[in-house]
């Protein structure tokens, strides 16, 4: 007979390798999508904090005329090569 756990919303566990779940409703509304990263420092009380790193240069992206995102610069490079 399988035994159920029930979890409090929005509390997570530490896995045996030191890995944490973030709950689904914490990262929509931090806006984090998979790939993003997180610089993590911990308080005077014990509380870990976790920020979003945010590329200088992706920040500008769309900021001020012809800059672009990466991909279209690829996509130029491609056109240049031939």
């Amino acid at each position: 007979m399988a035994t159920e756990v029930k979890r409090r919303r929005g509390v997570t566990r530490v896995s045996r390798k030191h890995q944490v779940t973030l709950p689904t409703d914490a990262l929509r509304e931090a806006h984090l999508e998979p790939g993003d990263e997180l610089q993590v420092t911990v308080d005077g009380d014990g509380r870990l904090i976790l920020t979003p790193v945010i590329d200088p240069l992706e920040a500008l992206i769309g900021s001020a005329p012809g800059l672009s995102a990466a991909t279209d610069l690829e996509a130029l490079r491609d056109e240049w090569e031939g």
